[in-house]
């Protein structure tokens, strides 16, 4: 596969980072934008079913809401771009590969990629090996 110079420079630049915490995804039905700050979700998506939300486990817990898996984030800390063509799909191509789930949310600085929390580290090696490989 080509890649662009510049989709090469910002696949050197990654430099993931892995989050400490535990992540879920939990849906409260009929909830709106504000309605569940005290949860801490770093991110929440409002969709007809309800407002999902991804939050701490320990928060999922505490709140005695539903989840199905446990994730991990990791921020890709090089700086992205809103337009970088083909940066996590490059990425995410990777994990595919590997058999890794993977939900990416693109921030403005960085792209945080959530997978399953008991693949972390493979997910973790895998995009540390695309970041050192020549570009191609």
């Amino acid at each position: 596969m080509m890649r662009t110079q510049f989709l090469q420079d910002l696949i050197k630049q990654l430099s993931p980072t892995v989050d400490p915490t535990h992540y879920v995804y939990c849906t409260v039905e009929k909830a709106k934008y504000g309605d569940l700050e005290h949860l801490k979700p770093i991110v929440s998506i409002a969709e007809l079913e309800g407002l999902t939300l991804v939050i701490p486990l320990e928060e999922a817990k505490a709140e005695g809401l539903d989840y199905y898996r446990v994730f991990r984030r990791i921020t890709l800390e090089g700086h992205s771009s809103l337009e970088a063509l083909g940066l996590t799909s490059v990425v995410t191509s990777v994990l595919a590969e590997r058999g890794i789930t993977t939900n990416v949310i693109a921030g403005f600085y960085h792209d945080h990629m959530f997978v399953p929390s008991d693949r972390i580290d493979e997910a973790l090696k895998a995009v540390k090996e695309l970041a050192s490989q020549p570009g191609g």
